[in-house]
């Protein structure tokens, strides 16, 4: 075996989603961010979200944001995201939306239509104190912009980080790796976390096993200490398996890899990455080092100076 896979890491702790209204009245369910879980440096905080577009019709209306990034990853259904200078984008089936907030901007995010069923994630990411202040930047891909890695049942689809020497679209500021796993019923896989990262696996679908410890729909599972972890989805009747080649869970969505049928195999987003080791001070959308930089944020915010409009966000790096 070679070095890179020799110290399994195992679940120290599961977290149950917890129910939560956000937005404009929407239900969430959130693991990281709760009170069992308060944060896992980098990491602020996950919600799911899963409900018929007409229930979350109100969406997530204009609020602000400053000093750390955030991730959108749809499954199902479209969320127009919005800021306050008029840069837009929409995020489809499979695809994700990466957001620096950096120094600070103010947007919506709002569903696309009012049929069928909205299905995704918001994952909040510190930044560390040296791109707190940075420029704002967006980074949109949709379901085909994203790679993925396939063997014996399963299905890699790398947003950030790499796997199989296959690397995700997605730069980030902090050192870390995304992925959306999918497993057939009964089949396995070995994914390699770096050793001193956090990392954590939310089921968001189907059940099985993750580094041996029971995986369960709308659970955190966090991960202790070494360098990979395997998973493993629970055996099904062959009946019961779908072909990813000839189904979708809507129009378009056959290359996202969804298609096996909900309910069925194992579905779970690895996310992990480097801790940033500094003080987290946050209040609601802004996540800062003290309590003189939020008081900052607030008065920009209510001077109305938290965006400059000039920034490009679809842009590159800019420190300044």
């Amino acid at each position: 075996m070679s070095t890179a896979t020799q110290m399994l890491r195992p679940v120290v702790k599961v977290v149950e989603g917890m129910r939560l209204s956000e937005g404009a009245g929407v239900q969430i369910r959130r693991t990281v961010g709760t009170p069992k879980l308060r944060n896992l440096d980098p990491f602020l905080m996950l919600d799911e979200l899963k409900l018929p577009v007409n229930q979350a019709s109100a969406g997530f209306p204009d609020h602000p944001h400053r000093g750390f990034e955030t991730c959108t990853i749809m499954l199902e259904g479209e969320m127009q995201h919005k800021d306050s200078a008029g840069n837009a984008g929409v995020i489809g089936p499979g695809g994700v939306q990466w957001m620096t907030a950096g120094r600070g901007l103010v947007h919506s995010e709002m569903p696309v239509g009012r049929q069928g069923r909205l299905w995704g994630f918001q994952l909040w990411i510190n930044l560390p104190r040296k791109h707190k202040m940075t420029k704002p930047r967006y980074q949109d891909y949709q379901a085909s912009d994203i790679p993925a890695v396939e063997a014996a049942g399963s299905r890699v689809r790398v947003m950030a980080g790499q796997h199989a020497g296959t690397n995700g679209p997605i730069v980030m500021k902090n050192p870390g790796m995304l992925y959306d796993v999918i497993l057939q019923p009964g089949a396995a896989v070995t994914l390699q976390v770096p050793q001193g990262w956090s990392g954590f696996a939310y089921v968001y679908d189907g059940a099985g096993s993750i580094s041996g410890s029971p995986a369960k729909m709308q659970h955190a599972l966090m991960l202790g200490g070494g360098d990979h972890i395997t998973a493993e989805a629970a055996a099904a009747a062959a009946s019961s398996a779908v072909d990813w080649a000839v189904s979708g869970v809507s129009s378009g969505s056959e290359s996202n890899g969804y298609g096996q049928g909900e309910g069925s195999g194992l579905k779970f987003l690895l996310i992990a990455g480097q801790p940033i080791g500094e003080p987290i001070v946050q209040h609601g959308p802004f996540v800062m080092n003290s309590q003189q930089e939020i008081a900052q944020a607030f008065a920009d915010y209510q001077a109305g100076r938290l965006q400059d409009p000039r920034d490009n966000v679809w842009e590159g790096d800019d420190e300044l």
